[in-house]
């Protein structure tokens, strides 16, 4: 049975690192879902390089399910990287995409296809409420505050990793970060660009295997340098606009 929302194919990704534990629930997840939405889906799966089983698990994904491709990354790109290979190889008129720790239920992505339609570009997750242990949450917060005063945002949540856009998108902008700073890339060349966005509420679930590779120092440091670069190549320089 299909639910009410856009008649048009699907094209679902996830970027997997070290996911062992999580990733095949999440793919047979994804295309439970997709069944009751479109006949016309499939389900991509970027694994950036993992240390762990994720390659075997996924190619054994693979051979059971024809909607499921892998794209193997011989070496870990970044989660940056992850998204942008999983953007370029979707075929679908709509993508959407998730992190493949199970943070995030991908059953839901029901409500963003709902919330499709010809006035919508792109449908934005934001978190009913953030399932992290306590400095997570503060460091999260901040970092949210900060980058939409920065950026000139507007979206609830720009880190939510949780949306569904058309892939004509893509034609117009052009990703390069390879870091985490790629959803605050993707969401300001986004907004500037005009693209409409609608915005979802979605739970946010703790992580039940595996660790964050974001949240530690040298990597916050990292970051805070990304976003500083990112400001000034957009915000200051407004580079995208002048190569639009």
């Amino acid at each position: 049975m299909k639910t009410e929302g856009p008649a048009t194919g699907l094209s679902i990704f996830f970027p997997a690192y070290n996911d062992s534990g999580t990733i095949a629930s999440l793919v047979i997840t994804a295309l439970r879902t997709a069944r009751t939405l479109t006949p016309d889906h499939e389900v991509i799966i970027v694994n950036d390089g993992s240390k762990d089983g994720t390659a075997d698990i996924l190619e054994e994904l693979a051979s059971i399910y024809p909607q499921v491709r892998v794209v193997h990354h011989e070496k870990n790109r970044g989660y940056g990287g992850a998204l942008r290979t999983g953007f370029a190889t979707a075929t679908r008129e709509l993508v959407f995409y998730t992190d493949g720790d199970a943070q995030y239920d991908p059953a839901e992505m029901t409500a963003l296809w709902r919330r499709f339609d010809d006035s919508v570009d792109l449908v934005n997750g934001y978190k009913i409420s953030r399932s992290d242990p306590l400095h997570r949450i503060l460091i999260g917060r901040i970092y949210h505050y900060t980058v939409k005063l920065l950026f000139g945002l507007t979206v609830r949540d720009v880190d939510c990793d949780f949306r569904m856009m058309r892939r004509a998108i893509f034609d117009t902008v052009h990703l390069e970060k390879n870091s985490g700073v790629i959803c605050l890339e993707m969401m300001k060349k986004i907004t500037d660009a005009g693209f409409r966005i609608a915005e979802v509420p979605v739970h946010h679930y703790h992580r039940a295997y595996g660790k964050s590779q974001f949240f530690n120092f040298g990597r916050l440091y990292r970051t805070a340098i990304d976003v500083a670069k990112l400001w000034y190549a957009l915000v200051v320089r407004r580079e995208h606009r002048d190569a639009a």
